[in-house]
């Protein structure tokens, strides 16, 4: 495979990069650097090219000048060149994007095409999307940051209005959305309202930190001149000296938290000071540490490297401090996952990213930005509870493998490959005149045995019958958990506990069932809903597991029985579904995994009675008693001990994929092999 990835903005080269030597030499370098060397690395892919702007800038590395630079035997970089020969900041580059796109149609005319295109920010989109007007290449996008939510943040100008509608064009147009976050998929990029949830894969980047990974020599030495008593437990923040970054409420969070600054120091890398437009945000920090008189705790050095920055993650750890990012908002959050690698705790921003991050490793505290009194706590916190500590640090090295370039470099081969090809996506219309649909929960069912799992994906791609899966998530994040867990897409996508339906196409983009949504909308009343729970004192879930037809909450049964009382009484006809003895979800009364299962079914010409249903908790139950056979793995939950006892209930002795195999072997949809489970997972819904 010929794969092109294209930034146009920052200082993009072969590494070793000076990250921070400009505002936009930041993370999204570094994760198109890492994504292209992973990709690199395996066998199916021959070529790829990194494409971005030619500049010459005397303050800069002379590479960039160069139109052509080597980074290893498969991977170029390849500079487009414009009358403008000058370095230009991200906002500057809009007036620069029609020469641009000239040079970029060009190159391509010179250098041939390449089999997909993942553009990395709206402006490498547009150069995209007007290559793939002209020959057909895919395009993928990644947008990294958001104008919507820095609008959010700092408020807009025309530049940033200008930026939000290319951003908007992007996600309309383009054929997949890459992002790292669950805040990414169904918030940010949501929020745009172009209808791209099925276009939306959720891929978990990696991490690499370059240097030397057993001295400390140098990170010692860059805070030396800067600290009193580098023994101390250090706090450690790095980040694009930026507002929305929030460094000044890290810096007054140190001074004003009673005893912080007595037990700990503060390191802070903001930039390099050859960045002059860093200067202001450089220069509040430091008046902020002479107003609190905080010399020789905080240091500020004015350069690094990444062989410093390495070390500094380390140093941090084993001084028994933690790493801090306080930013207003952070799409995702690479610096938690490299503090992670060195088994650094982390005090993070609540917003964005990170909170995907903190449930995934454990391994920190997530604070509200703006209220610098929070972050303290939670610094004071790690730096002076032993338990805390050693907890998160246990964490951050049981679970740092968890985000790694190789996974990602998988996950988005293939999907390049199935947009290029165009195929194996199974299509439901040939599924006509089959005698069964098998309709199955994701976690806990299919996922918890690794080898079982691997199993259940044979027996879908031998074609036994048409599978359909049906799950409590959103329809990105089951595509990423059936992707973790090696599962090939469905013929159909049962998600948000029976509200939504979806069905892909031949290059992978997902499409709503409208007439499903039609048929469930009669009667529904979301805000209603929400009043009348918020009103009772219901605990939401998060905002990212509220959909259009669903409300979602958070309590035991007992809870659930009482709300179900507060919204009969409020005259609201719905369907309330309690499971895993813990999460509460409202939908409208005509929805349901059940209704959703028939309709599905319908649409292949089979009734219920023809369906074969497999799960473990609650959010099942409905489905498993519409269907014309219902099967449970060993490892079904109390919650659904009424079907237990049903004679219709095929209850079988093997756990998770294991147990759905056995199953069908006992109504002759499957061979007849089995065998116990390999590992138990953690259950997510």
């Amino acid at each position: 495979m010929n794969i092109m990835h294209m930034a146009l903005g920052g200082c993009l080269k072969a590494p070793p990069v000076a990250y921070g030597v400009t505002e936009d030499t930041g993370g999204h370098i570094a994760y198109l650097l890492g994504a292209a060397a992973a990709q690199a690395a395996r066998a199916d892919v021959d070529r790829i090219t990194l494409v971005t702007r030619l500049f010459a800038e005397p303050a800069l590395d002379p590479a960039h000048a160069r139109p052509r630079e080597r980074v290893d035997r498969k991977t170029t970089v390849l500079r487009l060149a414009t009358a403008n020969r000058g370095y230009l900041a991200k906002e500057a580059l809009e007036a620069e994007l029609p020469a641009l796109e000239a040079a970029f149609l060009a190159l391509l005319e010179r250098e041939g095409r390449p089999d997909v295109i993942h553009a990395h920010f709206a402006d490498a989109a547009a150069l995209a999307l007007a290559a793939r007007a002209r020959w057909g290449v895919p395009v993928v996008y990644t947008p990294h940051s958001l104008g919507l939510d820095k609008r959010g943040c700092l408020g807009a100008d025309a530049g940033l209005m200008r930026r939000i509608r290319r951003e908007r064009a992007a996600i309309e147009r383009a054929d997949a959305i890459v992002v790292s976050s669950r805040d990414e998929a169904e918030g940010q990029i949501e929020a745009y309202g172009m209808n791209a949830a099925g276009r939306t894969h959720r891929l978990d980047p990696g991490v690499h930190l370059p240097g030397d990974r057993r001295g400390l020599d140098r990170a010692a030495a860059l805070l030396a001149p800067h600290l009193r008593d580098p023994s101390r437990p250090l706090l450690l923040a790095i980040a694009r000296p930026v507002a929305k970054k929030n460094l000044h409420t890290l810096l007054r969070a140190f001074a004003e938290t009673p005893g912080l600054a007595d037990r700990a120091n503060l390191a802070i890398l903001a930039g390099q000071a050859s960045d002059r437009s860093g200067e202001p945000v450089r220069a509040e920090l430091r008046a902020l540490v002479a107003r609190h008189g905080l010399e020789g705790r905080v240091a500020l050095p004015p350069s690094h490297d990444g062989t410093e920055v390495a070390q500094l993650y380390r140093l941090a750890a084993r001084s028994g401090g933690a790493f801090v990012n306080p930013a207003l908002h952070e799409p995702f959050g690479l610096t938690l996952i490299e503090a992670a690698q060195a088994g650094l705790p982390v005090v993070a921003t609540r917003h964005g990213g990170p909170r995907d991050i903190l449930a995934t490793i454990g391994h920190g505290i997530a604070v509200e930005p703006t209220d610098a009194a929070a972050i303290g706590a939670a610094c004071l916190r790690l730096v002076t509870d032993p338990a805390e500590r050693r907890r998160r640090a246990e964490a951050a090295r049981r679970n740092r493998g968890r985000y790694t370039w190789t996974a990602y470099a998988e996950r988005s081969v293939a999907l390049y490959d199935r947009l290029a090809r165009g195929m194996d996506a199974p299509a439901l219309r040939l599924q006509r005149g089959a005698r069964a649909l098998v309709v199955c929960d994701i976690d806990g069912t299919l996922t918890g045995d690794r080898d079982a799992a691997l199993r259940f994906a044979d027996w879908v791609r031998a074609g036994h019958a048409p599978f359909a899966i049906a799950t409590g998530r959103s329809v990105t994040e089951a595509r990423r958990v059936l992707a973790e867990w090696a599962l090939p897409e469905p013929h159909a996508m049962i998600t948000s506990v029976g509200s939504e339906i979806w069905y892909a196409d031949a290059a992978g983009r997902a499409e709503a069932d409208s007439a499903f949504a039609a048929s469930i909308a009669p009667g529904w009343d979301a805000e209603a809903v929400s009043a009348a729970l918020d009103a009772a004192g219901a605990r939401p879930q998060a905002a990212v597991e509220q959909r259009e037809f669903k409300r979602s909450f958070l309590g035991d049964a007992a809870e659930a029985e009482r709300l179900r009382s507060v919204l009969l009484a409020a005259g609201l006809r719905v369907r309330l579904v309690h499971s895993h003895g813990r999460l509460i979800d409202v939908l409208p009364a005509r929805a349901g995994k059940a209704a959703a299962m028939r309709h599905v079914a319908g649409l292949m010409g089979l009734g219920a009675e023809a369906c074969v249903a497999a799960g473990d908790s609650g959010n099942d139950l409905d489905m498993l008693r519409a269907a014309g056979a219902a099967i449970l793995p060993s490892n079904a939950l109390p919650e659904l001990g009424g079907l237990l006892r049903e004679s219709t209930a095929i209850r079988a002795r093997a756990a998770h994929a294991a147990g759905v195999l056995e199953g069908l072997a006992r109504l002759g949809l499957a061979p007849t092999r089995t065998r116990a489970p390999v590992r138990t997972e953690a259950r997510a819904r």
